[in-house]
């Protein structure tokens, strides 16, 4: 399994328009249910920093989000609403307690 963190920040009168999209995606992901992947959006308290947490489950890692087209819709402009661009970090899975069903 995979795990990473994603974390960005968006310009301020951006925050809603980057929340829409994020919530397009969810959308989908619940219409299609995609094996393998967990995924998680969070909105932190100053309205415009973003976390994702994505878990691939897959035996090739491949990451079925990707393929979402709500997902690249999500991921076309994010350089335009950014003012800290997307970072991606691994995580390494020291423990964790029913932290999203994992």
């Amino acid at each position: 399994m995979t795990l990473k963190m994603i974390k960005y920040t968006v310009k301020p009168e951006r925050a809603a328009e980057n929340e829409t999209l994020v919530a397009g995606v969810f959308e989908q992901l619940n219409r299609e249910e995609p094996e393998g992947l967990r995924y998680a959006a969070f909105k932190l308290d100053d309205g415009v920093n973003f976390v994702h947490v994505v878990a691939c489950e897959t035996q090739d890692a491949s990451n079925a989000l990707t393929d979402l087209a709500a997902f690249r819709a999500f991921r076309a402009h994010i350089p335009d609403r950014c003012e800290i661009q997307p970072a991606s970090v691994e995580l390494n899975e020291v423990g964790s307690y029913r932290l999203f069903g994992i």
